[in-house]
């Protein structure tokens, strides 16, 4: 095999073969399809006025809407552009509507097979039988009748030879379904076809590089040294103190919001699932192979090369990153509440980006809907979808200058304080790091050997030196009066015998390029004075881990300007933990929907790869959510916790108008708790890196 691939469909003819009436047949089927996410699909318009359906030639027709508008009901597409959302609600939400939209994809009976074969590959799926899946887009609010008529007018002008099963499209069509009988609307949930699929992009990117494959982590631990950016590592579930390498490939389910697939995001270089790799790798001898390695949105491609190709511009190394320097002279401890986010050049970003939500959440002032006021042609602004969201459909949720309105705002502020909460805490400023390590001389020596062997133009030896560093910070005795400022401050919660966490905040951290997602330490088990004195230590210790050393190095990170400020907090039991993006990771052009990841306890079991959590998708701009994988749960939430879910989905968009970029486009990355009651605390808020 030449190429591991998951290809796009080809160029489709010029030649417009829609299809209306008539019966389905898989040669029709052929004809008219293209290739999304690597399997055949078309698309399918029923006329219930008409009592007839079309089967759409989707190299001409890509959009559901585009045709009906203007082959069905004879408009230009200026007029549909200007109507376009009120169109839109006429097709997917209208309760009474002349039109059902849907798309038709062929699979296989295996439901792990997702990719279109290469003649290599043809054998791999000898004697598998094909079965439709029939399903309409993720906001399609469909009642159960009209799911029952559409699958039933489907059934009737397909082959008979052709199983067909219904995927509902999102949560609310599973329960309309629930009172309708598996025996008259056969159905697949999208967890059962695709939570198994064989080859799935994590993140997208391209390199070039030598393949090399680990069966084990014994393997892998042997080798690692000598690892660099020339390399595309393999293996089944890669570690988080991976270093910085040219590309990943996972062989073992792995979910986009691990800490691996964070570090690739933020690194720009491609990850993906491929569960066939090892055959791959074994028929084709690619081990120790130069290949070119490329993860889009919907194709996974890996190329044997000749040889190692010549260095490309696009190869050379990115641009230093430059820090603000840290400011060290003397600031106390101080409850999270108090700081805001141009404090994380004393605190951390992590603090201070906490301290910034009890500022949006408290004070209620901050612009929450500036997302939704960002042009997506053809609309204008999406404040009209914002607004049914909040649950203010008349509303005119726009003031005229391309602003939300007073009252958009304000739904939108009491929306997000309703549904999360920031934590309480004590941060810990960086000068107190600074004078712990100006305390000893052990220590200032073994900072200084450190930074002279960063100075010169190619470290060496710089493991046994950052190790010898991290031992004498964790058992150097902390001077008294850096005990008294750090216990002093402590508000009854975060004394006596209450269980207390420990956590990072660094300033080298959570920027462009380079995330340190999994590099610094939290300690989550303390008790007591002296245990806390320790995990302080051991997340300042955390600062000079070889791994964190050498990736800061390799940005251009100077030593001089990164310090390790520290979050104390009373620990919070959760029913659920987990983390979100404001984005789809495997699709970054949508715009629409938050990824969801949770697992009961502690979020750190799912960026560790602990546990493979349930994953989820909600649409924040016409609402539903589906899921799309149960990871290592078997079963889904309840109902209503996946709608609590979707309120902390539409929160996690809203805070991104403030935490985002300038644009309030930019990506948060927001790890959560959900405690009793329901209640979601927000325990981190960071860029994620696209």
């Amino acid at each position: 095999m030449t190429t591991a691939a998951l290809p796009v469909g080809a160029p489709g003819p010029v030649t417009d073969r829609t299809a209306v009436g008539g019966r389905l047949s898989l040669p029709l089927f052929h004809t008219l399809s293209g290739v999304l996410a690597g399997h055949p699909y078309l698309k399918v318009v029923v006329d219930r006025a008409e009592g007839t359906w079309h089967l759409l030639d989707t190299a001409v027709h890509p959009f559901h809407v585009d045709y009906v508008a203007t082959r069905v009901l004879g408009m230009d597409l200026a007029a549909l552009d200007a109507c376009l959302d009120a169109f839109n609600a006429s097709v997917y939400t209208a309760p009474e509507r002349r039109f059902l939209l849907g798309v038709l994809s062929l699979h296989t009976d295996s439901h792990t097979d997702t990719d279109t074969d290469t003649d290599a590959d043809a054998d791999t799926n000898a004697g598998k039988r094909p079965f439709l899946v029939l399903e309409t887009t993720e906001a399609d609010t469909m009642s159960g009748a009209l799911l029952d008529e559409f699958y039933g007018f489907v059934r009737h002008r397909v082959d008979d030879t052709l199983p067909l099963l219904l995927k509902p499209a999102n949560h609310g069509q599973e329960q309309e379904l629930a009172a309708i009988g598996d025996d008259r609307v056969p159905r697949i949930l999208a967890h059962e076809l695709f939570g198994n699929r064989t080859r799935t992009p994590l993140n997208p990117g391209e390199a070039t590089g030598r393949l090399r494959h680990f069966r084990t982590a014994g393997e892998y631990a042997a080798a690692a040294a000598g690892l660099g950016r020339a390399d595309i590592v393999a293996m089944a579930c890669l570690p988080d103190d991976v270093p910085r390498v040219a590309g990943f490939l996972h062989t073992e389910p792995s979910t986009p919001l691990s800490h691996t697939n964070v570090l690739a995001a933020g690194w720009g270089i491609p990850n993906a699932i491929v569960r066939d790799l090892d055959r791959i790798i074994e028929r084709d001898g690619l081990n120790g192979a130069w290949v070119r390695y490329r993860v889009g949105d919907d194709e996974i491609t890996l190329v044997p090369l000749a040889g190692a190709p010549a260095p490309r511009a696009a190869d050379r190394p990115r641009p230093r990153i430059r820090l603000a320097p840290p400011r060290l002279a003397d600031a106390p401890a101080l409850p999270l509440h108090l700081l805001r986010r141009t404090d994380r050049d004393r605190y951390g970003t992590k603090a201070a980006q906490l301290g910034e939500l009890h500022h949006v959440l408290e004070r209620r002032t901050a612009d929450l809907t500036a997302y939704y006021g960002r042009p997506r042609p053809p609309r204008r602004d999406l404040y009209g979808h914002l607004a049914s969201r909040l649950g203010l459909p008349g509303a005119h949720p726009g003031d005229g200058t391309g602003h939300a309105t007073g009252e958009l705002r304000r739904a939108a502020a009491e929306f997000a304080t309703r549904t999360v909460t920031a934590p309480e805490g004590i941060a810990l400023p960086f000068a107190l790091q600074h004078r712990f390590l100006i305390s000893s001389p052990a220590l200032r020596q073994a900072v200084r050997r450190l930074k002279d062997a960063l100075a010169t133009p190619a470290p060496q030896a710089l493991d046994p030196l950052c190790r010898q560093l991290q031992h004498l910070i964790r058992h150097t005795s902390v001077p008294d009066g850096i005990v008294r400022r750090i216990t002093g401050v402590l508000p009854p919660g975060l004394t006596g015998p209450h269980r207390l966490v420990v956590r990072s905040s660094a300033n080298a951290e959570d920027l462009p390029g380079f995330s340190a997602a999994g590099v610094y330490a939290s300690v989550t088990t303390v008790h007591g004075t002296g245990e806390l004195l320790d995990a302080v230590r051991q997340v300042w210790a955390s600062l000079f881990s070889p791994r964190g050393v050498l990736l800061r190095h390799q940005a251009g990170i100077v030593p001089d300007d990164t310090y390790m400020g520290v979050i104390i907090q009373r620990y919070v039991p959760a029913e659920l933990g987990g983390v979100l993006v404001t984005c789809d990771p495997t699709r970054r052009a949508d715009f629409r929907n938050v990824y969801l990841n949770c697992s009961p306890g502690s979020p750190e079991r799912i960026v560790d790869g602990t546990v493979l959590p349930l994953q989820y998708l909600y649409n924040t701009v016409e609402g539903g959510g589906r899921t799309v994988s149960l990871g290592s749960a078997g079963t889904d939430l309840p109902a209503g916790t996946r709608r609590r879910l979707a309120d902390l989905a539409l929160t996690g968009r809203l805070l991104q108008s403030h935490f985002g970029d300038a644009a309030g486009d930019g990506p948060l990355d927001i790890e959560w708790l959900m405690t009793g009651q329901g209640a979601f605390r927000l325990v981190q808020i960071r860029p994620y890196a696209r």
